[in-house]
């Protein structure tokens, strides 16, 4: 059975590609015959709990018929379903009840494959919208009933076929694809050398492995716990090898991998629904994100190389691969990353681009025998790419449920005035509270999923304000990417635990210190847009090299180590001319840049002290 699942899970990739690149299909036609598959699929693959026999049971085969019967229905009928008046058309009793049936799998669906954490948020929002009307103002809404509700979820792109189900149909699926033919061919391998090659002989090598690694994995793949099994497997019990404590290894890990969906060119499946849903282009975004996601990471890298420096983390020479052995055939993959670049540089459309990494990446394997892959193993990675692609197409379907949700009740504009009274319309109050909101909204959840509330919810409070577009949506992404990592839940250090052998939750807080720049980097691209590059050339120049300095020195302080040991008051020193360093005043830029170079540039002039034990 698992032969025949991945079959028809190859046949519906095949279809998605056909959709996407060689016909223009209706948004509503197109979003119905996706989730109908996606769900026929997905029930077959996904048992009903964790205890689920390895064979499949006959409710699941009811519920996978049920999902074809329902696309068939609507496919058949979608001249009569797009002719129809949404609100004044009373449904005929097979439109209530395949409606109906497409809701209530839709619900089953988040269930399986995102927990009840989302699933719960959904109910919630569907209670509300169904008996609001019983709440006092401003939450307070005009009686819906079921059949409306219905009307605006099922039979409009309004609800589960509206933008995250039309992004996840689309370039999501293709870019997913690239990732998993990618890995088949050994790219997954060569990265990993590649990461090895460039900074494995310098010390506290393997964390900075993992680091890179991650970075380069986590931008195909888009999930921090995906990424953390991938490549944690690997780079963690070296980390332990080498010296470092079993919950810094987990945490160097998580860290990277959660900073992975930040990563351009890529960048997970949310950097396409933001596209949509803010109506900036992926290309703009891409570019804003490059220079926040390199400050990110140099804020991990810095740390762990600060505490290899304090310990003497030195690593295995036998450990490191040599350029021959790297480059040898790891180059073809080379070939699948710059056709990706140069397609979004002469302006295609991420689907498009997505299409030409897919079909570079399969010609590019051909060329050497070591990295060619047989027909059986296309059809497996057509396979696995939608067997990947089922979390996150529950989460956004669910996603789709809640937006549609709210633009009939208003709530996202009512949750918009609470924000703004809470904090007295104060910007960094406003903030502080929105990252909170999209960090809680994110515990648990898939990262689309909590961008999409954070949006509609959070979003048009920083609107109101007058924040930037483009600062204020990455603002809210940065939020839900770390919520990956950020305790009670923190999924990814949860599974990064079983690898470590350690306490995931103690892992989690590690794993915040070491991110800490990424916390602290939306408020001050929000603060200074040029670090966005939304200013001009000077003031984007300033504005990055003053980032630079502030994160080696937020970075520095947090260690408290450079060189030797640092006093309290340069730690605190640090973090002063760190704020000042983001400053868009450019007089108080320049200056606290200068204050972080000549009290780092002192510290290399100490001799290094001896290093500490443990």
């Amino acid at each position: 059975m698992r032969t025949v699942v991945m079959v028809l899970a190859a046949a519906f990739a095949a279809w998605v590609i056909h959709s996407n690149l060689f016909i223009i299909a209706d948004p509503l036609i197109q979003g119905i015959l996706f989730v109908s598959g996606i769900f026929t699929i997905l029930f077959l693959a996904i048992g009903a709990t964790a205890k689920a026999p390895d064979s499949i049971p006959f409710y699941d085969w009811m519920l996978s018929a049920l999902s074809l019967a329902c696309g068939i229905y609507f496919y058949v009928s979608s001249g009569e379903i797009s002719d129809r008046i949404s609100l004044l058309d009373q449904f005929t009793t097979d439109q209530l009840f395949f409606g109906s049936s497409l809701l209530f799998l839709t619900i089953e669906a988040t269930r399986r494959t995102t927990g009840l954490g989302l699933t719960g948020v959904v109910m919630l929002f569907l209670i509300y919208n169904l008996f609001g009307y019983l709440l006092p103002p401003p939450f307070g809404h005009r009686v819906s009933e079921f059949s409306y509700l219905l009307d605006i979820l099922i039979f409009t792109t309004d609800g589960l076929f509206g933008v995250p189900l039309q992004v996840v149909a689309s370039y999501v699926f293709l870019f997913v694809m690239f990732g998993t033919f990618l890995a088949k061919a050994g790219g997954g391998d060569f990265f990993f050398n590649l990461a090895a090659l460039v900074t494995g002989g310098a010390r506290g090598g393997p964390a900075k492995i993992a680091i890179i690694s991650s970075g380069l994995y986590g931008t195909m793949s888009g999930s921090p716990t995906s990424d953390v099994v991938a490549t944690g497997s690997i780079t963690i019990p070296v980390m332990k090898r080498l010296g470092y404590k079993a919950r810094f290894a987990g945490a160097v890990e998580v860290a990277a991998s959660t900073g992975g969906s930040a990563m351009p060119p890529i960048m997970g499946s949310a950097a396409f629904i933001m596209a949509e849903y803010s109506g900036i282009s992926y290309n703009a975004i891409v570019l804003a994100a490059l220079i926040p996601a390199l400050l990110y990471y140099m804020g991990v890298f810095t740390q762990v190389h600060f505490r290899a420096v304090k310990y003497d983390l030195r690593p295995s020479q036998d450990e490191i691969p040599t350029t021959k052995e790297t480059f040898r055939t790891g180059w073809v993959f080379l070939l699948p990353i710059i056709g990706i670049i140069v397609a979004l540089i002469l302006g295609y459309s991420p689907t498009f681009t997505a299409g030409v990494g897919v079909l570079v990446t399969i010609l590019a394997s051909m060329i050497l025998k070591q990295t060619r892959m047989s027909l059986w193993a296309m059809v497996e990675g057509l396979g696995t790419t939608t067997l990947q692609i089922l979390p996150v197409a529950g989460a956004c379907a669910a996603a789709g449920l809640v937006i549609g949700g709210l633009s009939m009740t208003g709530l996202g504009m009512k949750s918009a005035n609470v924000i703004l009274t809470v904090s007295n319309a104060q910007p960094l109050l406003t903030l502080v509270i929105a990252a909170v909101v999209t960090i809680v909204l994110g515990l648990g959840m898939p990262t689309p999923s909590a961008y999409i509330l954070a949006a509609v919810l959070v979003g048009p409070a920083l609107s109101k304000l007058g924040f930037p577009l483009l600062p204020s949506q990455m603002f809210l992404l940065y939020y839900a990417i770390l919520s990956a990592l950020t305790p009670p839940i923190a999924v990814a250090a949860i599974a990064a635990s079983a690898i470590a052998d350690d306490d995931p939750f103690k892992i989690a807080f590690s794993a915040v210190r070491l991110a800490i720049v990424g916390f602290l980097l939306p408020f001050a691209f929000v603060w200074n847009p040029g670090i966005v590059l939304e200013l001009g050339p000077l003031a984007n120049t300033l504005a990055v090299i003053g980032a630079v300095a502030g994160a080696l020195a937020v970075s520095a302080s947090m260690e408290g180590f450079i060189k030797t040991q640092l006093s309290s008051l340069e730690r605190g020193l640090l973090t002063i001319f760190a704020i000042g360093a983001v400053s868009p005043y450019f007089a108080v830029s320049i200056v606290c840049t200068l204050l972080i170079i000549a009290l780092v540039g002192r510290q290399a002039l100490l001799k290094e002290e001896v290093p500490a034990s443990g």
